[in-house]
This record gives structure tokens, C-alpha cells and sequence, in this order.
């Protein structure tokens, strides 16, 4: 699943605002209400909260993906945010978070849901793609790396 499928020029958040993991799941799903006018910032949040519940989505090197099977959703929608500054989201390594890639998917989405996942944690795990996005403040520099990588991944499986 590309990464273009997902997510949206407006669905990045070059400098979010946050200082606790609870913060940061409220902004997210603040914005997310923004991209997804079937639901509101509170079953966003609360989408999350309970997932959260289940263990941390925080995965390590400073990246969570808050993730979770809304009602009333169509379709996987992403929405990435790079934190002003790291802060806590008890992360499975303990260390800080500052790289959040939101992941909502119709409660009916189990392949494409488990897809879209593998798919955001392989392209953040690439330690130059984290460098160049950790050193990007532009929404437009973000969302053009992002999707970059989703570019080149079909480009490599062609030549295999």
C-alpha cells in the first residue's frame, strides 16, 4: 500500500505542539477531525486512547504509530506530525518520541489496516529517511520525502 494512499499535503504536521503522549494523541486526533468529517475529534481520540491501552505504539528511535478502527471510517487515512521537541510516549526502547505517524482504518480493514502499518514502519525505519525528515521543518519537504520513499520501494521490487 503507498504512502500516497494515506496520507495528504494537509496531513502533515511539520512542528506539532506537545509535551505528553495524552497531548500529542489529543492533537493528532484534533487534526485527523479536520481531514475526516464523518468523525469527531473525540472518537479519534478515544479510537486511540483505547488502543494505547493494549501497549504503547511508540516502536522506537523516537517514532509511535498511534493507530486504531474508528466507526464510520471508508478508507485508511494517515496523518504524520514531527514533535517540536521529544517528549515521553513510553516508547517500547524508553526513549523520547518526536516522529508520529497516525493510522485510521475502517473497523472492517484487517489486511489493508496490517498492510498500511508494515508499510509506514518500513519507510521509518530507514535511518537516512529518519535523519532527512528529523531535518526538515517544511510540510512540503515532509510530505515529498515521505511519499519519495514510497516511490523508490516499487522501483527496487522491479529490478529484483
Amino acid at each position: 500500500m503507498p504512502l500516497t494512499d494515506l496520507l495528504t499535503p494537509e496531513a502533515v504536521i511539520p512542528a506539532l505542539k506537545c509535551n505528553s503522549k495524552k497531548q500529542a494523541l489529543q492533537e493528532l486526533a484534533a487534526h485527523a477531525a479536520t481531514l475526516i468529517p464523518d468523525l469527531t475529534e473525540r472518537e479519534i481520540y478515544d479510537t486511540l486512547v483505547q488502543r494505547e491501552r493494549l501497549g504503547s505504539t511508540g516502536i522506537g528511535d523516537g517514532i509511535a504509530i498511534p493507530h486504531g478502527k474508528p466507526e464510520k471510517l471508508n478508507r485508511v487515512v494517515g496523518l504524520f506530525a514531527r514533535a517540536e521537541r521529544p517528549f515521553d510516549f513510553d516508547a517500547l526502547d524508553g526513549q523520547p518520541v518526536d516522529l508520529m505517524f497516525l493510522l485510521l482504518a475502517p473497523e472492517n480493514a484487517g489486511a489493508d489496516h496490517l498492510k498500511a502499518l508494515a508499510r509506514v514502519a518500513r519507510v521509518l525505519r530507514e535511518p537516512a529517511m529518519l535523519e532527512r525528515i528529523r531535518a526538515t521543518r517544511d510540510p512540503d519537504a515532509l510530505y515529498a520525502l515521505l511519499t519519495e520513499a514510497n516511490a523508490a520501494q516499487p522501483a527496487k521490487a522491479a529490478l529484483a
